[in-house]
């Protein structure tokens, strides 16, 4: 697999939120609001790619019997700074995703490509993976703080992280007597991520389906391309 298409494969095909299943336990609690989505989305992304780049590039000389403990010191030492660095500059987004952002320390999106991917591969292709998959849970998380807020508030809106006094903008789509207060709850995390699951499942399908039709097409070609040369021969 060449490095672009790894690339994508972690935006869409194997997104980590809605086509592996992994991080769900993050996505569902922080998906609340658009500054939520970014300030974590971030967090994962700065993480994953140099998480991935330590791990690569220390992969010889790592023994395999103690390799899962040392990848996970990596990480909880980068989150740890991730976290200070927040704590420090937007205290606003550190209150709001509170303790989740040590959570990214066990966040399976993390450790799991640092396993399958980093272990195996050179730095640059692993800070591409970690990259892709970073983007990838980015826009979960966006999509699903997206439809949340709108449902729920009937309002799109984002602050700046670093000043919680100044509102970067504030659109009220829906009336607020049509809001509907479930999608801010639990409920409404499981309902939105179950919609969005599907629907990716539902496009992969359909392009599985496209990319056999193809094959099976082509291959009907070879075979009667075959039989012409023989009976010409």
């Amino acid at each position: 697999m060449n490095r672009m298409q790894n690339f994508k494969n972690g935006l869409i095909k194997d997104n980590p939120v809605f086509g592996l299943y992994l991080g769900l336990c993050s996505t569902l609690a922080i998906t609340t609001s658009l500054n939520n989505a970014i300030g974590m989305g971030v967090a994962v992304i700065a993480v994953l790619i140099l998480s991935n780049v330590i791990i690569s590039a220390i992969r010889k000389i790592v023994p395999d019997d103690i390799r899962i403990p040392v990848y996970i010191v990596i990480i909880a030492t980068l989150v740890k700074i991730i976290q200070m660095l927040i704590q420090a500059y937007a205290p606003a987004l550190n209150s709001s995703l509170g303790v989740f952002i040590p959570l990214i320390v066990v966040n399976c999106i993390i450790l799991g490509r640092a396993e399958a991917f980093a272990s195996k591969n050179g730095i640059f292709d692993s800070a591409l993976d970690g990259l892709g998959m970073g983007l990838g849970y980015l826009l979960a998380v966006l999509a699903m703080s997206f439809i949340r807020q709108l449902l729920a508030t009937g309002a799109l809106s984002m602050t700046n992280p670093f000043d919680e006094s100044q509102v970067l903008f504030h659109l009220q789509l829906i009336p607020e007597d049509f809001t509907i207060s479930m999608f801010s709850a639990p409920l409404g995390a499981f309902m939105t991520f179950a919609f969005l699951a599907a629907a990716l499942s539902s496009y992969k399908q359909h392009i599985q389906r496209k990319e056999d039709e193809a094959a099976k097409a082509a291959k009907i070609a070879a075979a009667q391309a075959a039989k012409a040369a023989k009976e010409a021969a």
